[in-house]
């Protein structure tokens, strides 16, 4: 494996009454002012606003908002944000929501610090050098950033979405009670499922030599998504689903699976370009891409797809050789985003040929992607063009 620090800032507070019992303790270490960031008003209608407000009001603290985060959360409003942090003497930013109003506050909490536009991080010409303290209050499970630094912010101007974020950046505290996600819709609970899937695999599929460990690590979390989705995304109330995807969630993105290994993102980075210009789900988009990925770089080390195949899926591997067993890995791949209900083609988002020359262009504008397999243009174009 590869030599490898570690270190986790995040307190994790999970399971029912946890906020009702420490989100005021918590808030309060930072200060007395707080930006509150959230989405489309879910959290409204589901009660869990007025309860958070509730507990700052009785703990004397002064609260701004900042409502209306975008899916894929805009530069915009994270320049917002920024605006307000500023003026108001922000202590504390509190991100109540998922993965997208969580990138949101953390480009918010390094904008905040930065002396330039915050922009500049994510086109890496400028490096963070500070943020605000930020909290978390997940109602999605998906994307893991509850317990990581990192963030994706689109520039929907120039239709560019990039990753960013810094050591600044861990959440101090999040709160992660799965009866917050019950009234998250289907097609989110598909999403959500399908992205903390793909973290999943970006991690699997490295080239580090001698991994045992973290291959059994990942592969266990696979097997706890592949195991436990369809009954959560048919039961959307039922506590002991919910909770065990919001853990998978947060374990698949945490770091603490994939320790000593380089991942490989390459669909992450052509998923970026696919919802920069069409605005789609990010889980959606992942859901497309990764068969036809893993169909295009197999013969890399089938072996490693014989083992997803053995390992998570059950697959007798008597009579059958290492490339049968890939093939059959990559096809039960397929077959458990359908069972769930998760787009297939780039069709199902009326994505044609049109921008598929631009996207693989911009997938490589840094460098090739990928480390599993290193992928130029050209491979990214093929790629898109199977997923069509």
């Amino acid at each position: 494996m590869n030599s490898f620090r570690f270190q986790n800032p995040t307190a994790l507070y999970y399971g029912k009454g946890q906020i009702e019992e420490y989100l005021a303790a918590e808030v309060t270490k930072f200060g007395k002012t707080v930006l509150l960031v959230y989405g489309g008003g879910s959290i409204q209608r589901n009660g869990l606003y007025d309860k958070v407000m509730g507990i700052l009001r009785r703990a004397g603290v002064t609260v701004h908002e900042l409502p209306g985060v975008e899916p894929n959360p805009r530069l915009t409003t994270v320049y917002k944000g920024i605006d307000i942090c500023r003026n108001e003497g922000v202590d504390l930013i509190l991100a109540v929501g998922g993965g997208s109003v969580i990138d949101c506050s953390k480009a918010i909490a390094m904008g905040t610090k930065y002396d330039g536009d915050v922009w500049e991080i994510y086109e890496r010409r400028g490096t963070a050098t500070g943020a605000l303290p930020l909290g978390t209050i997940l109602t999605l499970a998906a994307t893991g950033s509850e317990m990581n630094s990192g963030g994706v912010i689109t520039n929907w101007e120039t239709k560019e979405k990039l990753g960013g974020g810094s050591p600044y950046t861990f959440p101090a505290f999040s709160f992660c009670d799965p009866e917050n996600t019950y009234t998250v819709p289907k097609d989110q609970t598909v999403y959500g499922i399908c992205d903390m899937l793909a973290h999943s695999f970006e991690h699997y599929f490295h080239p580090t030599e001698h991994t045992p460990l973290q291959q059994h690590l990942i592969e266990a979390v696979i097997s706890t998504i592949v195991e436990n989705a369809k009954f959560a995304v048919d039961h959307p109330d039922d506590y002991n689903a919910r909770e065990t995807m919001m853990y998978c969630s947060t374990m698949a993105l945490n770091g603490m699976i994939n320790m000593g290994v380089q991942g490989d993102w390459a669909c992450h980075a052509m998923e970026h370009e696919l919802s920069a210009i069409y605005d789609i789900p990010h889980g959606g988009g992942l859901a497309i891409l990764f068969p036809h990925w893993m169909d295009y770089v197999m013969n890399t080390n089938p072996e490693r797809f014989a083992n997803l195949a053995t390992r998570v899926f059950h697959v007798d591997s008597a009579g059958k050789s290492v490339e049968e067993l890939a093939k059959m890995a990559i096809e039960k791949v397929r077959e458990f985003y359908a069972s769930i209900g998760a787009p297939q083609r780039l069709a199902d988002y009326d994505i044609g040929r049109e921008n598929l020359e631009r996207m693989a262009e911009q997938a490589v504008r840094f460098r090739p992607i990928g480390n599993f397999k290193t992928l130029e243009k050209d491979d990214v174009l093929k790629i898109l063009q199977s997923s069509l």
